[in-house]
């Protein structure tokens, strides 16, 4: 049977009528997980980005082509039209926030300091007493009792909320890195530039485009790319192409022809051969063996 991805444009499993059009939704994560039997496949929300706060419990997580097994407790980030799912079991608790991009394009117009919260997925687990977990639990409980109540300037209180939440979430990714010295928290900016970049023009730009989008030159961009994630700014854009690609043959019933042309190959056979060097089998092949990477 041919697979597809799964797209809702609303909450997951919401189609027609059901389709909840509203910007904000916040949820326990029991509710939803428990009607669709604790699994909830691997799906895409074109226009909605998702925090996970996971209270208590193990769980399987997958985002694009790779699965995990996380402990909690966990936040777990998801932007729009990132492909993830989930398989939790009844041990799992916790909350779930849904957020419009036309919602966060309006609460974070000056988005640079929150770029890689807002533009890669993000699983955090390193809690501490200086940041406990109780902090994003509070502001998420504070939001769900704004978002259902009727007090007065309640979608102020939303705002103020939502973006106190973000900023919290940002401060959790970069507080081991506040002891870094001066240029190492530079080359991590242009690192997260760089991750974002790769995911807005969707790996269609090469290392000199780039490096001219970050603003610094090849070797720099490559020395960078290198010093923090033990790649070079070429394997990070084929990284990407390469998750879009598995996703594609994982998920949809496109022929590879149809699949080359979406990802911006010139011909079906670069493709075969890019799939051929990456993964050792054709994308024929791959397809056939349900190639979803484990890590």
């Amino acid at each position: 049977m041919k697979k597809k991805i799964d797209r809702f444009e609303g909450l997951y499993g919401q189609t027609g009528r059901d389709i909840i059009q509203s910007p904000l939704y916040s949820e326990r994560l029991e509710t939803r997980s428990h009607s669709f039997n604790w699994e909830i496949r691997p799906h895409i929300h074109p226009a909605r980005l998702q925090i996970f706060f996971i209270e208590s419990g193990e769980f399987e997580y997958q985002v694009a082509d790779r699965k995990r097994v996380v402990q909690s407790p966990c936040l777990i980030l998801i932007p729009a039209a990132v492909l993830h799912g989930f398989i939790f079991n009844p041990t799992n608790s916790g909350r779930i926030l849904s957020i419009s991009n036309t919602l966060i394009d309006d609460l974070f117009r000056e988005r640079e300091i929150l770029t890689p919260v807002l533009g890669s997925p993000l699983c955090i687990t390193s809690f501490t007493s200086n940041w406990p977990c109780d902090r994003i639990g509070t502001l998420l409980e504070t939001i769900d009792e704004e978002l259902f109540g009727d007090q007065k300037e309640r979608d102020l209180m939303l705002r103020i909320n939502i973006q106190q939440l973000f900023l919290v979430i940002y401060r959790l990714w970069v507080k081991d890195q506040e002891t870094e010295p001066t240029e190492d928290r530079l080359d991590l900016k242009h690192f997260r530039k760089v991750q974002a970049l790769i995911r807005q023009k969707e790996g269609r730009l090469n290392v000199a485009q780039l490096a001219e989008e970050v603003g610094v030159s090849k070797v720099h961009l490559n020395r960078v790319c290198n010093q923090v994630a033990g790649k070079s700014a070429g394997e990070l854009i084929h990284e990407y192409i390469l998750s879009e690609a598995c996703k594609y043959l994982n998920y949809t019933s496109y022929s590879v022809s149809e699949i080359a042309y979406i990802l911006g190959f010139e011909y079906p056979n670069y493709f075969a051969r890019f799939i051929k060097k990456h993964t050792g089998l054709s994308p024929v092949e791959f397809r056939e063996k349900g190639g979803i990477r484990l890590s």
